[in-house]
């Protein structure tokens, strides 16, 4: 039997991550619904938490009011109720979907409904605690996808002190961020951290033990090779959590379709974060998640604002164990930060500096008189005055020479 809990709700959201944590913080009064048992927290510090260099106390957000443990089940849009797993209906002036995205789990043979014992997902609190407690010093582990998770997963579980392989079925590592020459760089990184990184590799399946809990032993690749594994880390990618809109009857493409006030097909529900596309892309990225949240803020309040797109930067740093010997970018570990579209197109104009003794790199991407991207490698000295520069699309001076964008302040 289902119960109503309260009053109409002025604004009920949907997730208790960090877009919904930012946007409870911003607007009063807003009832939260979250399926995880835990306090909303900083996901992208979840490799930290790995490592042991966090506790999960340490990546917590600001307190919310969060209905912890409890999962929505259904949106009724004509009585404007959403129904909860726990048997309480809640009902709602607006909506705000803030459902972000599940971890890609591959077709591979011996996948099925439920993962093999060792297989591990790497997108939540929970994976990352399981995660945690399962690796040992020594401990064989393989982590399949060589983008900014799985490159963080990978240098997390070498802390640890596990042998690590990192397979990536693309030509070189972060594909999406870096170009050739840094991925080279970055890869050198984690071969002297004791990462063996496999690219252009493609994995086939996994072979498990037999039993009612099968559990992973190696995974096997498209040559026939064969990687031992105690501890498999899937790091594939993620999709975003659409169901919800989807069986509500809201139009859904990659992801829940939004406007500039960020409001959905339903003129009463709006959706941010990773579940959110917006002019066809769907950004899956921390920076976005917390623009939109903001946005949305000043439009529940009754004030002009609208979201015109994240122009996003991606930043890693890895930390080398202090047993580790010293690898590019020092003894301390290496910074990388990458922005926009750093593969030119014909006509562009490429500056670029590399310094191999101090594992230096920086390459920016001019296209007519803006920055249309750039990479930066161990020394981030530039990163800030570029970036801001990229982000707010800023014409460069006529005068100035290209290869000044590369000094210590970006030139400008």
């Amino acid at each position: 039997m289902r119960t109503r809990s309260g009053n109409t709700a002025q604004v009920v959201v949907i997730g208790a991550g960090m877009a919904g944590a930012r946007l409870a913080s911003r607007v009063p009064g807003v009832t939260v619904i979250g399926e995880e048992a835990h306090a909303p927290y900083n996901r992208v510090l979840l490799a930290e938490v790995l490592a042991g260099r966090y506790e999960p106390d340490v990546i917590a957000l600001p307190p919310a009011e969060v209905r912890r443990g409890v999962r929505v089940e259904r949106i009724d849009r004509a009585a404007r109720e959403v129904l909860c797993d726990d048997g309480g209906v809640i009902g709602y002036e607006r909506l705000v979907l803030a459902t972000g995205s599940n971890p890609v789990l591959p077709p591979l043979r011996g996948i099925g409904r439920s993962l093999p014992d060792g297989v591990h997902p790497f997108r939540t609190l929970d994976d990352c605690l399981a995660l945690r407690a399962a690796v040992r010093p020594g401990s064989r582990a393989v982590v399949i996808g060589g983008g900014l998770l799985g490159v963080s997963a990978a240098r997390a579980l070498a802390e640890c002190g596990a042998q690590v392989v990192l397979a990536q079925q693309g030509e070189h590592l972060m594909e999406r961020q870096l170009d050739a020459e840094a991925a080279g760089l970055l890869r050198r990184h984690l071969e002297a951290l004791g990462v063996e990184v496999h690219t252009e590799c493609r994995v086939r399946g996994l072979r498990c033990t037999d039993g009612a809990v099968p559990a992973v032993r190696a995974v096997e690749m498209a040559d026939g090779y064969e990687l031992e594994a105690e501890i498999t880390v899937l790091a594939c990618g993620v999709r975003p959590r659409t169901g919800l809109a989807l069986a509500a009857g809201l139009d859904v493409r990659k992801g829940v379709v939004v406007d500039d006030e960020l409001r959905t097909s339903d003129p009463y529900i709006h959706a941010v974060g990773d579940c959110a596309e917006h002019d066809g892309t769907v950004y899956g990225l921390a920076g976005a998640a917390i623009e939109q949240a903001d946005v949305l803020a000043e439009v529940l309040a009754g004030r002009a604002a609208r979201y015109r797109g994240t122009r996003a930067l991606t930043r890693l740093t890895l930390r080398s164990p202090a047993a580790a010997p010293v690898a590019a970018g020092g003894p301390g570990g290496l910074d990388l930060a990458a922005f926009g579209d750093s593969r030119p197109m014909p006509g562009d104009d490429v500056v670029r500096l590399a310094d191999a003794t101090r594992g230096a790199y920086r390459t920016v991407v001019v296209r007519g008189d803006r920055l249309a991207g750039g990479v930066l490698f161990g020394d981030l000295a530039a990163v800030g005055t570029l970036a801001r520069t990229w982000q707010d699309d800023e014409p460069l001076p006529a005068d100035m020479s290209l290869l000044h964008l590369l000094t210590n302040d970006g030139g400008l």
